[in-house]
């Protein structure tokens, strides 16, 4: 096969998400898009419009290893299995939207069907890339802080979500703990590791929807790490930061619009970051992709991280059915991503 020197992308699903990873694109260095996907023929061509690529309604005509190398699947949930497996076994790589699956069991034959083709599955998962999100990762493994006792994360807005996919469970697998929640899972096992059982508590329905709307979780890692996070549609809560670590030593706040650490109580801060910026985040975890089908990097997010995340969920939607604590079982090994050393079908 021949060398190539960036991947092309198909973009499955022209709504919210997928409008902000064409943003995303314009910014890559390695990742090319080169045709969007959507049942809605008119979307497709909206967005392939400003996209400056081809647009189809069917994502039959883009599953071809000679037009690309890759695809986003950015459809809703319940669709994400289906639409994965089609490109994975035409030999086509996926890194598809979280949730990665709406259960364990599809998300383990995703990983299987892309392991027997010998291409790479990984899961979305914006907040991985946000540059604070990274940093404070640094700082935390620097020991500046000393021992991480307790994290905490908050993703909580008031958001009316009564005519939103989202909201409906045959599509999106649950509320705002599947939802916001895979990326609260994520993010605490990318700074504690491993989750080793979880207790989750949903609040009143207050916008009267068929799933949660707000959810508490509490979670211990495998090395005795507690952590708190709170999802909700319904409540704002008016903080600056979205990801707090306390330690023995110091605290950490990952903030929207700026982030900062001290050492112990009555400290100087120091800022180490301007907080989130979306669309750089989606560009960097583009750039991560297609340097990891290009040979160059290895995927920031597993296999193993990528299952892990459907997991705990399920884990925590027993939880909370069940009103006690549900322990979560070891994932993995899963199969090394195959070794590609920058090869692709180029045209």
């Amino acid at each position: 096969m021949k060398q190539i020197d960036s991947a092309r992308f198909g973009l499955i699903g022209a709504g919210n998400i997928g409008r902000a990873y064409i943003k995303a694109f314009s910014s890559c260095s390695v990742a090319e898009l080169v045709g969007v996907v959507d049942a809605d023929a008119r979307a497709a061509r909206e967005a392939a419009l400003r996209a400056g690529c081809s647009a189809f309604d069917d994502l039959r005509a883009l599953a071809d290893p000679t037009l690309i190398d890759a695809v986003v699947v950015c459809t809703p949930p319940a669709t994400h299995a289906a639409i994965s497996c089609y490109f994975l076994e035409r030999g086509i790589h996926v890194l598809c939207e979280k949730p990665l699956a709406l259960d364990s069991e599809s998300a383990r034959a995703m990983l299987e069907v892309a392991a027997h083709n010998g291409v790479i599955l990984t899961m979305a998962s914006k907040f991985r890339f946000v540059d604070d999100i990274i940093r404070a990762k640094s700082i935390v493994a620097s020991g500046i802080i000393g021992d991480v006792v307790l994290f905490e994360n908050s993703f909580t807005s008031h958001v009316d979500m009564s005519a939103r996919w989202n909201s409906d469970p045959a599509v999106s697998g649950g509320g705002v703990l599947i939802d916001n929640g895979t990326h609260s899972v994520d993010l605490m096992r990318y700074f504690l590791g491993s989750v080793a059982e979880v207790q989750a508590i949903e609040g009143r329905r207050l916008q009267q929807l068929p799933v949660e709307d707000t959810v508490r979780l509490i979670v211990r890692t495998s090395g005795g790490i507690m952590g708190t996070i709170d999802l909700s549609w319904s409540i704002q809560k008016d903080q600056d930061e979205y990801v707090s670590l306390y330690g023995t030593a110091g605290t950490i706040h990952v903030g929207w619009k700026v982030s900062r650490y001290r050492r112990l109580a009555g400290g100087e801060w120091s800022v180490f970051g301007d907080g989130y910026d979306k669309v750089r985040a989606l560009g960097a975890q583009l750039d991560n992709f297609g340097r990891a089908l290009l040979g160059e990097e290895r995927l920031m997010i597993t296999p193993e991280d990528a299952l892990a995340s459907v997991e705990v969920i399920g884990a925590a939607y027993d939880a909370m059915r069940a009103s006690r604590w549900v322990g979560i079982g070891a994932i993995g090994p899963w199969p090394e991503e195959p070794p590609l050393a920058a090869t692709g079908t180029g045209s």
